[in-house]
């Protein structure tokens, strides 16, 4: 299943398309904490090297971390193994994009949380047409 899931599925990783692409025309740059890897053009066309990335496990583009993000979108000309990214004291550390997963937040009173909420008290009056 392994091999069908490279050819067919886009989403569980870079397909085998892609990783051919890759080794052909892309140099390995580095890697993050989550082990998604980076690479970038070999031999540029318009004088801008394409750099991207290949998820390990599931494509979500909220899983790369701020250091890598800033190296794809071309904000730091650097790659964080070349220049790592200061981290300040007051930062919190990364963490992904979990809405519409089973870890996301959902208010009491929401569907998910069986759709129960608590009963109004006596400051709220119901609109009543004249």
């Amino acid at each position: 299943m392994g091999v069908l899931k490279k050819i067919f599925t886009w989403w569980n990783g870079a397909t085998i398309g892609t990783l051919w692409h890759i080794m052909r025309k892309g140099v390995f740059i580095g890697e993050d904490q989550q082990g998604n890897r980076f690479y970038e053009e070999k031999a540029p066309k318009n004088g801008k090297a394409r750099r991207w990335v290949t998820y390990n496990g599931t494509a979500e583009a909220s899983r790369i971390s701020p250091d890598w993000h800033g190296w794809v979108h071309y904000t730091f000309d650097s790659p964080p193994t070349v220049a790592p990214f200061s981290v300040h004291a007051w930062e919190t550390a990364h963490t992904p994009n979990v809405t519409g997963t089973p870890f996301a937040f959902h208010p009491m009173g929401s569907l998910e949380k069986g759709g129960r909420r608590a009963q109004a008290t006596g400051d709220y009056e119901a609109w009543k047409p004249n």
